[in-house]
């Protein structure tokens, strides 16, 4: 047991690309590892990445936060927590095919949207609007597992782990190909994933897809996923950078904007948006004005950060299903059924 940290190590350096992250290469965490009061350790630095990650709290909540839609009634439809699996899923594929680092680019999925706030992408608007125009989920990801987790004591990732979750959308760069690859990934599970969902919603149907794309990508769910990720492979294979081969990543991009067309901006499956965004907005409001009323975490960020700061940190991680509860407490009323005896 004592050796299997090396052995894995030793297992990298024969096994894996030239240009993938070695464990042995990490560039560290921002604070010296506490001890490990006498347990033997048998993981690698990547691979204690993971499983802090996967028992934190803000993980947790991933199960009960909107994908696409808002709270459904429905058992099948995707919340971030099945995202993020999905995500861990094709991105664990293409690293182990491209023979880089499986540890790493599982942490960076496992962590990429743990600052994902409630009611999906509209509480991110929401958010944008009552604190911080510059608020995106990736950034609040990284002060999630950096200041909130553990009671503010954050889970201490390694730099390579931290970059990755940041730059996983957007125009930035992980300076990893493992960081590389989750991008890609994230992007390959929720085009496909959504379209499933908006199908299963009645929102469109496969026949909608534009001819075109699905000669070039595929017909089903499993045929367009193998299409993305075999052109990656073949496209990527021994080089120090990740690619999609240009007319598949052309028709991928294709159908993520007539998903944005026709899906993410349909008002049947945005009906509730307006509705979540002044939700968390009022709850903004109050809390601003009742910064005493929140957890004690956030009570005591507030000595050294604002009280917007604080509250939007506080919002930012509830699930759906929390943030409509406390709205409803401090605002619905209750039906009184008096406290006499009946009749």
């Amino acid at each position: 047991m004592a050796n299997l940290t090396e052995y894995y190590m030793q297992h990298e350096r024969q096994w894996l690309s030239p240009y993938a992250a070695l464990t042995e290469n990490t560039r560290g965490r921002q604070k010296p590892c506490e001890a490990n009061d006498g347990r033997t350790e048998y993981r690698t630095e990547y691979q204690r990445d993971r499983d802090r990650i996967i028992h934190s709290q803000a993980f947790r909540r991933l199960m009960n936060k909107t994908q696409v839609f808002l709270a459904p009634a429905g058992d099948h439809y995707r919340t971030r927590l099945t995202h993020t699996l999905e995500v861990t899923q094709i991105a664990r594929t293409l690293a182990r095919a491209l023979r880089l680092n499986e540890d790493l680019t599982e942490a960076i999925a496992l962590g990429h949207d743990l600052g994902h706030t409630p009611f999906g992408h509209a509480g991110e608007q929401a958010m944008q609007k009552c604190f911080d125009p510059r608020f995106a989920h990736y950034t609040q990801s990284l002060r999630v597992v950096d200041h909130l987790e553990k009671n503010g004591k954050g889970l201490n990732l390694t730099w390579e782990v931290r970059n990755g979750i940041v730059n996983h959308t957007g125009d930035s760069r992980a300076a990893t190909l493992e960081g590389l690859i989750v991008k890609f990934a994230d992007r390959i599970a929720y085009i496909n994933h959504d379209i499933d969902d908006a199908c299963r919603a009645g929102i469109m149907q496969l026949s909608d897809i534009p001819l075109e794309l699905r000669e070039v990508l595929g017909e089903s769910h499993s045929g367009r996923i193998n299409t993305m990720v075999t052109s990656i492979i073949r496209c990527s294979r021994d080089k120090n950078d990740i690619e999609m081969e240009p007319c598949v990543y052309e028709a991928t991009m294709k159908l993520r904007k007539f998903l944005f067309e026709n899906v993410y901006t349909n008002p049947v499956a945005k009906s509730q948006e307006d509705k979540s965004r002044a939700l968390l907005m009022r709850l903004f409001e109050h809390y601003v004005a009742h910064p005493d009323a929140m957890p004690a975490l956030y009570r005591r960020n507030m000595e050294t950060e604002s009280v917007e700061r604080c509250v939007c940190d506080f919002l930012s991680g509830m699930t759906d299903r929390y943030a409509i509860e406390t709205y409803n407490e401090l605002y619905v009323p209750r039906v009184w059924r008096g406290i006499g005896t009946p009749g």
